[in-house]
């Protein structure tokens, strides 16, 4: 395994951690000089650059939220001359403005390195065809991606989100043996192999790389079982470079592996923001450590996970995300997550792997209905039987009661190849 190693993968953990200070001292400095946003926040928490003198003293330094990047949209987070840039991103902004980000030709060198170097993480090889199903323009899954795979080697089949039935047909007629698709949508194209009457076991898919929404053992083992292939994570996040800054390896599956050696790590209490030590549940916070047009200082994720040593990579990894803190649902006192439901889904007999959860107001109560899609052949009393099961596994399990509604196979709302979970129609 070893020759199959990048020498940032090569590297001993203290020449890693005096190459992730060197960055970062770099990284803080060019930031400082050349981002309005950060020399004021920085000066506000009475820090300078220069007090950066080990990794520890990062935790000195002011967060970044994404409502800072908002704030200063389109281009005012950007630390490069805008004839340097190369390409933006956006997030889609359909809860306010989108957040943009901007990459040098350097830091398209970098993203392509780091989603090559994930994508043999994953057990992709030089000369594999990969059937890219990530939405392709502003998102950052598709292109992103894409040039991965071509940095590494491999064929690409830009395939895109949407078209089903297309997709299916593409797989058949192409041969793959890597997918990248989102796993709600990786069950979609499943649904729609076996309505076409096509074994998904048959084809030629050796190893899905699924991202861009949390998912839990129980989907991986769905997958697995129904297409009889290698499923493993990816994580990455726009504001932080894209897809590509953690990988699951295929012989581990023990969590992902984060490239310290381009984004440093933290997880911090998401109440009061202290750092927490390795192995503790919190969220995810990173900063950038080679990024030139758009360096991220403590950049809060909001997501949910802990920091693990290293297994088959030197590199910390992080637990596969749990939720979102600001998914976190509070119903009546009880805390839950929509990964929460999605095991029980994942277990219900005549229901397909595809939920919503819509949050009411009933008089001076919140109240959840869970909308899971049924199965193509699943028959009246079967989808009856489902909710009750579903209703009762909600309350012993969570401890919430929950209405539940089992709908018509593709009745749910997706976008970019995911259904949206949480539905909030209570009058705030």
């Amino acid at each position: 395994m070893t020759e199959l190693l990048d020498s940032g993968e090569r590297l001993g953990r203290d020449e890693l951690s005096a190459l992730q200070l060197e960055r970062l001292r770099a990284t803080l400095r060019h930031a400082y000089a050349n981002v309005d946003f950060y020399r004021r926040s920085f000066d506000a928490a009475g820090v300078t650059p220069d007090d950066c003198r080990t990794l520890a003293d990062l935790a000195r330094f002011p967060f970044t939220a994404k409502s800072d990047l908002r704030d200063h949209y389109p281009f005012g987070m950007f630390a490069v001359d805008q004839s340097r840039i190369r390409r933006v991103h956006a997030s889609s902004g359909t809860t306010g403005r989108p957040t943009v980000v901007g990459y040098t030709d350097r830091d398209l060198d970098t993203w392509a390195d780091v989603v090559a170097r994930s994508l043999r993480a994953a057990g992709a090889r030089p000369g594999h065809k990969v059937h890219v199903a990530y939405g392709y323009g502003l998102f950052t899954g598709g292109l992103g991606a894409h040039y991965g795979a071509e940095r590494l080697g491999c064929t690409v089949i830009p395939a895109s989100g949407g078209m089903t039935a297309r997709q299916v047909q593409l797989i058949q007629d192409f041969r793959p043996e890597v997918i990248m698709v989102t796993p709600s949508y990786m069950l979609t194209l499943l649904d729609e192999f076996e309505r076409q009457g096509v074994d998904p076991r048959s084809t030629s898919l050796k190893v899905g790389v699924f991202g861009a929404e949390p998912w839990t053992e129980a989907m991986r083992k769905e997958i697995e079982d129904r297409f009889a292939i290698d499923a493993v994570d990816i994580y990455g996040l726009s504001e932080v470079i894209g897809p590509g800054v953690a990988q699951e390896c295929v012989e581990t599956k023990d969590g992902l592996h984060i490239w310290e050696d381009h984004f440093y790590p933290e997880v911090v209490d998401p109440f009061t923001g202290e750092v927490l030590p390795d192995g503790e549940e919190g969220e995810l916070v990173f900063t950038s450590l080679t990024k030139e047009a758009m360096p991220v200082i403590r950049y809060r994720t909001r997501d949910l996970t802990r920091l693990l040593p290293g297994t088959a990579r030197v590199f910390r990894r992080m637990e596969k995300v749990t939720g979102r803190s600001d998914d976190m649902i509070i119903l009546r006192g009880v805390n839950l997550f929509p990964t929460q439901i999605e095991e029980i889904v994942l277990r219900t007999p005549a229901v397909a792997p595809h939920f919503q959860l819509r949050l009411t107001r009933e008089g001076r109560l919140d109240a959840l209905t869970v909308r899971a899609e049924a199965r193509p052949d699943a028959t009246a009393a079967e989808r009856a039987e489902a909710a009750r099961a579903i209703a009762t596994a909600v309350k012993d399990g969570i401890g919430v009661s929950a209405g539940v509604e089992v709908v018509d196979p593709e009745t749910l709302e997706r976008s970019v190849g995911k259904i949206k979970r949480i539905v909030d129609l209570r009058d705030h």
